[in-house]
């Protein structure tokens, strides 16, 4: 089944909740790609750690154009990707407003974990130099990735034996209007013509 596709966007005033408030901490990240723990044999020995982990995780929170599949009472089964202006707008909200330490568990809120930090946060854009990390080199321009500093050793323990494994993130977000938006297939094929360089009509 060929699925439409919406692009969905927050707005950039504080005051409007159409924003990422929290980060998860899940099993099965929706844009299907795990972050990666950092231990201490990561670095090799440290002089002030020798034998505790380092407890960082890193990894992509949003990758740009992604389609994620989605099934709600008003738009059926769908997907929706951000474009990596909307994730620009995303990452800087949630710096703003100050969430870096907003995290729970499978985007429970009565799971929420303290002892967690976000520390580093960028947007790929290889103009500028920026790379994504290794092992998520295909992740496009625009993309955002993020470390947090896990003091939760709850947490920590779930890392490691692998019940979570990926970033999460939550929020409020807005569709387009109504019009009818384009299937997967014709956005791959929109995709393809762009590429090519060359004009296509869809019917």
């Amino acid at each position: 089944m060929d699925l439409p596709i919406y692009e969905l966007k927050i707005q950039e005033e504080l005051q409007d909740d159409a924003e990422v408030s929290f980060i998860a901490l899940v099993d099965k990240p929706a844009i299907q790609r795990d972050f990666v723990a950092f231990s201490q044999e990561t670095y090799g020995q440290s002089f002030a750690i020798q034998d505790e982990d380092k407890h960082i995780i890193s990894g992509p929170l949003m990758l740009a154009d992604k389609p994620i599949y989605r099934n709600n009472k008003k738009f059926g089964e769908h997907f929706v990707t951000f474009s990596a202006e909307t994730i620009k707008d995303i990452a800087i909200k949630f710096s703003k407003k100050g969430y870096q330490g907003n995290v729970n568990l499978m985007h429970d809120q009565d799971m929420q974990l303290d002892g967690l930090i976000m520390f580093e946060s960028f947007i790929v854009d290889k103009a500028r130099g920026i790379h994504p990390m290794a092992g998520f080199e295909d992740a496009k321009d625009g993309s955002w990735f993020g470390s947090f500093y896990v003091e939760n050793e709850q947490a920590w323990n779930l890392i490691k034996q692998g019940k979570v494994k990926g970033f999460s993130v939550e929020g409020y977000f807005e569709y387009p209007s109504e019009k009818k938006a384009p299937t997967y297939a014709e956005q791959k094929l929109a995709e393809l013509a762009e590429l090519l360089k060359v004009p296509l009509t869809l019917k």
